[in-house]
């Protein structure tokens, strides 16, 4: 990592949300869900998180873990902020908007491990925001689907200690360790030096890449059986779709029950700054699963 690359970064964080994006979607009029800012301690420092709760609760809800995307490098929970209130109403969920730690600060596999903590946290005090913390899933777009995959994987290394129902992978990245070259490619597709600089800012050492935590596809099949039903989301002109494919096939052969949709016109990120008709289908289709998932865990 070298003092430009660095630089690059610090300009792209402080640029990044000094202006609106006219290109960010949001999602259609407003939803009926309350915000409020928390910090949850964790060994990694403090994780500042927006919970966001449907107005119309009277029990207590299931639990949504989101986890925000920008290459393990960049981005923060506003990022998700209108999707997640969205998310919310539509699916009962009360939903936990996380701002983990980010490298190169904190190298893999910090974010994981501090994730993990986080749901942690959260199961044992979702009870004070109305939330059930024996009904929890988990989910990310791009870095923070990957997250998801390697938080779930870690609780089965970890003997399965946290209830997660589901996991949502939305575009993620899943295999850090191929260069980034040989991926498909498309016009639309992260440049392939951004790519680079994003892995080499996130891991201390390349051999990490091939760790099943950093890159989940790496994990053995037989290792799968035990994880919480998948949806796995991809679009059509994103250099990442392959792998996240190849990841739902592992699941599928594992056993483990998979709903997979593609959007062929779109390209990586497109349910931040896609179609609008595409991206509110996407997020209906999380919402929806949360909530067909939770009915059957009454």
């Amino acid at each position: 990592m070298n003092e430009q690359q660095l630089n690059i970064i610090r300009q792209i964080r402080e640029q990044q949300f000094a202006q609106v994006d006219s290109s960010t979607l949001t999602p259609p009029g407003t939803p009926a869900a309350q915000r409020i800012e928390i910090v949850i301690p964790t060994a990694y420092g403090d994780a500042r998180t927006n919970i966001y709760r449907p107005l119309d609760v009277n029990e207590p809800a299931p639990v949504f873990i989101n986890l925000h995307g920008g290459g393990f490098v960049l981005g923060d929970p506003e990022m998700d902020d209108p999707w997640c209130a969205y998310v919310a109403d539509l699916s009962g969920c009360i939903v936990f908007n996380v701002d983990y730690v980010l490298a190169p600060e904190h190298k893999f596999p910090a974010a994981v491990y501090q994730c993990y903590e986080v749901a942690q946290w959260i199961r044992e005090h979702a009870a004070e925001w109305g939330g059930d913390g024996s009904k929890l899933a988990i989910g990310g777009h791009s870095a923070g689907g990957n997250l998801s995959a390697a938080v779930c994987l870690l609780n089965l290394d970890k003997g399965g200690e946290l209830p997660i129902a589901y996991q949502i992978l939305d575009y993620p990245p899943l295999d850090l360790h191929t260069d980034p070259a040989e991926k498909p490619s498309f016009a639309e597709a992260i440049p392939v030096d951004m790519a680079r600089m994003f892995n080499e800012m996130y891991f201390e050492n390349a051999a990490d890449a091939r760790n099943p935590l950093a890159s989940p596809v790496f994990a053995p099949i037989s290792s799968l059986q035990h994880l919480p039903p998948a949806l796995v989301i991809t679009a059509g002109k994103d250099s990442l779709a392959a792998e996240a494919e190849q990841y739902a096939a592992h699941l599928k052969q594992a056993g483990v029950a998979v709903t997979q949709r593609q959007y062929p016109g779109e390209a990586h990120g497109f349910t931040h700054s896609g179609t609008p008709a595409n991206a509110e289908e996407a997020w209906q289709l999380m919402a929806s699963e949360l909530k067909n998932i939770f009915a059957q865990h009454v």
